[in-house]
């Protein structure tokens, strides 16, 4: 295996793992549906399980449209997405990172809502009509990374 493959594979699973290290954290130790103030009102902690997708959109679908939906089809873009940044060689480092984090948090959920049947959530920012954020968790975190790891590195491209 080369240098690159293993640089891949171990972005990837790096993202699992923190992820899932901290949903086992959260589903072991914070109440479900409570709130904890982390920074006062702006970043709290919580334990909720969402049986859709962003926001819980598709939680309402039926068990089988959700199933092509939220698991199968992200399996497919998924394994798409792994093949392409193995074969192309000529990616810039930062779109590899950024293909890599969105790999490991795709990954990380769809393990939660193939196991639990739903994704563990517990996270949510609020500053104040500023910002607002729905109640997130470290996968959805490495998949914006990623997002804009692949903007940067788009950037990059061009400039090139």
């Amino acid at each position: 295996m080369s240098s690159r493959n293993i640089l891949i594979l171990g972005l990837i699973v790096l993202n699992i793992i923190l992820d899932q290290v901290s949903k086992f954290i959260v589903r072991a130790d914070v109440i479900k549906h409570s709130t904890t103030e982390i920074f006062g009102d702006y970043f709290t902690l919580h334990n909720v399980e969402n049986e859709g997708a962003f926001l819980g959109m598709g939680s309402d679908f039926s068990p089988t449209l959700r199933i092509l939906l939220l698991i199968v089809l992200p399996i497919v873009v998924l394994l798409l997405v792994l093949r392409h940044i193995i074969k192309d060689k000529t990616m810039n480092t930062m779109t590899l990172v950024g293909f890599c984090c969105i790999i490991g948090g795709g990954i990380a959920n769809l393990y939660d809502r193939i196991v639990y049947g739903s994704v563990t959530d517990f996270l949510h920012i609020d500053l104040g009509g500023v910002f607002r954020t729905g109640i997130f968790n470290l996968a959805d975190v490495s998949v914006m990374v990623g997002m804009g790891c692949l903007l940067v590195g788009s950037f990059k491209k061009q400039k090139a």
